[in-house]
């Protein structure tokens, strides 16, 4: 079944109504940590990375899912995040910019993230500048071809009227329901052929994307699980963030150089 194009907006104006350009830029990329359910000690570890990303960067990019489920309810937010939150607020108050893209365990956010903690929550992709690469920047979810019954399952779970409703549940129930849908605890191993198969997909959506808007540089995404970074042609890249669960894996965009996609190992390299 064919995939519907994405809107194609020019790259500049982009920047200019969603996020300001730095030529001289350094972007640290990370996605899918799902915090709530990954150990102590590799929360630890994210921690420290985000740390030392705020030394190292100016701009830092959360690409979905850093949150195994959030929700902003009518009487408050989902709970156990409170330190990350905190960590969060002060990286931004330091003047490092942090933006978070909604994935499809965090897509709920808003107000509290934006005016409490101070991020930039974005629930849609954009096209913008990265450290001087015209970037299409997205979690990854509904995009490629299959999860048709995802895609279906999407629209209602994220429609006003189930929005509302699920906003009026106490926080405690509410969680609970979220971590019930979870899947992540049976992504704490390699990524196995069905995750394969979704990663081989989004590439495949990444270059017909890159073929059909020749202003894009680099595709970004995270989602599969799957590290990749892989060049096309002369000056286009397609790279997935992979993951934190189980690779610790993050994406380094310094200007003037070809993106790098590595593995933390206690430093920022």
């Amino acid at each position: 079944m064919a995939v519907l194009p994405l809107p194609a907006p020019a790259c500049s104006r982009v920047v200019s109504q969603v996020l300001k350009n730095d030529s001289d830029q350094t972007v640290l990329v990370a996605s899918d940590v799902h915090l709530g359910t990954i150990s102590a000690e590799q929360e630890d570890a994210f921690a420290t990375w985000l740390d030392q990303a705020a030394e190292a960067a100016s701009w830092i990019v959360l690409n979905g899912d850093i949150f195994d489920f959030w929700f902003e309810y009518r009487w408050g937010t989902s709970r156990g995040y409170d330190s990350t939150l905190t960590q969060l607020r002060r990286i931004v108050d330091s003047g490092v910019r942090v933006t978070l893209m909604g994935g499809n365990h965090d897509w709920w956010g808003g107000t509290h993230l934006r005016d409490e903690v101070g991020v930039e929550f974005l629930q849609d992709p954009i096209t913008t500048d990265m450290a001087g690469l015209c970037t299409f920047l997205a979690h990854g979810d509904g995009l490629g071809r299959g999860d048709l019954s995802y895609r279906a399952l999407r629209l209602i779970l994220r429609g006003r009227l189930t929005r509302f409703a699920f906003g009026m549940l106490p926080r405690r129930l509410g969680d609970r329901i979220g971590a019930g849908v979870s899947e992540t605890e049976h992504r704490w191993t390699p990524p196995g052929p069905k995750e394969l198969v979704k990663a081989a997909a989004l590439k495949e959506w990444a270059l017909n994307e890159m073929s059909r808007r020749p202003e894009l540089d680099l595709v970004l995404l995270g989602h599969t699980h799957v590290p990749e970074c892989e060049r096309f042609g002369e000056k286009k890249w397609y790279v997935n963030s992979g993951d934190w669960v189980y690779h610790r894996s993050y994406v380094i965009l310094r200007a003037g150089e070809d993106p790098r996609l590595v593995q933390w190992e206690n430093a920022i390299q």
